[in-house]
């Protein structure tokens, strides 16, 4: 019987000389999971994401994708994944099909496989009437998805997505998670970085790592829901004032900008409307209304991270 965990990762650490940038980094994704990797530029990401692909060699710990040692059978892991980025190169100048038909020689399909297989990819992206298009006159949302049509043709039973939907509108974001929850429920196992806290909900789990450690994992609710304390919302008058008023109100723990609103962390059982609206009226700032509102994704990944920030400079 097959392990439940497509990807396992104890320990797992890759030094650059005396830099650390991935620390001892810990977690399990379940078979036909869509797991997201969350955390800000530089914190290990895809040096991870390298080393689960048998791109790049651990420095200790272990892991095994598909059952598969990162070490010892790295070779062979590169047989049985996809692996996609925001630099995945696709030829300008060659067709979508013509595309296609070289990545199925790279990945050592048969041409009567290709051809089948072009078929499947190009229906479930949506580019079965494109696929005489030339591949430099297409759109970013339609690059991304011929991109992901590439690193799926051989059929792999889990997916690399690093920053796939990078610089692309929101629109075809969305028409991109549509095709992975797809493909998920069909029993691909999908691991995916994002800037977008939005995509990030549709994750059925997450980790947070910040400076090559992971500071917290659980499903989107459950990160949002132990966040400890209360989050208020208001939307004050000029915004930036506020923040730093905001910040120096006594119970409050954390204040942030949230578009054009302001997010403000207190105890649980801390009133804050009264004491903030003074000390911003003080300060010349319209505070409109000051009220509770549910944790958002957002609002526990910054409070993760300035906790870990915390952690460093008390050592």
């Amino acid at each position: 019987m097959p392990d439940a965990d497509a990807i396992v990762v104890e320990g797992l650490t890759r030094d650059f000389g005396k830099f650390r940038a991935v620390d001892q980094v810990s977690f399990r994704v379940r078979r036909g999971e869509i797991f997201g990797f969350l955390g800000p530029n530089g914190a290990g990401k895809s040096t991870t994401i390298r080393m689960l692909c048998g791109l790049l060699l651990p420095s200790g710990g272990r892991g095994s994708v598909a059952g598969l040692d990162v070490v010892a059978e790295n070779k062979r892991i590169k047989q049985v994944i996809g692996y996609m980025s925001q630099r995945f190169s696709l030829y300008d100048d060659l067709t979508v099909q013509e595309n296609l038909s070289f990545f199925g020689g790279v990945y050592g399909l048969s041409p009567s496989r290709v051809a089948q297989r072009s078929e499947e990819v190009l229906h479930l992206v949506g580019l079965s009437d494109r696929r005489h298009d030339l591949t430099g006159t297409l759109a970013g949302g339609l690059r991304q998805r011929l991109a992901l049509a590439s690193a799926i043709l051989h059929q792999p039973e889990i997916l690399f997505l690093d920053e796939p939907t990078s610089g692309v509108d929101p629109n075809s974001r969305r028409n991109f998670w549509d095709i992975i929850g797809d493909m998920a429920a069909q029993g691909v196992t999908i691991l995916v970085t994002t800037h977008y806290l939005d995509e990030a909900e549709y994750c059925d789990r997450l980790v947070l790592i910040y400076q090559g450690r992971v500071v917290a994992q659980g499903s989107p609710q459950e990160l949002k829901s132990s966040l400890p304390g209360q989050v208020w919302g208001l939307t004050p008058e000029p915004l930036a004032p506020a923040l730093e008023i905001a910040r120096q109100v006594p119970g409050v723990t954390e204040a942030n900008i949230f578009g054009d609103s302001l997010h403000v962390n207190t105890a649980p059982d801390y009133d804050l409307v009264k004491p903030l609206a003074q000390a911003l009226a003080a300060g010349g700032v319209k505070a409109g209304v000051i009220a509770p509102i549910a944790a958002s994704l957002e609002d526990a990944f910054i409070s993760y991270i300035q906790a870990a920030k915390g952690q460093d400079k008390s050592k």
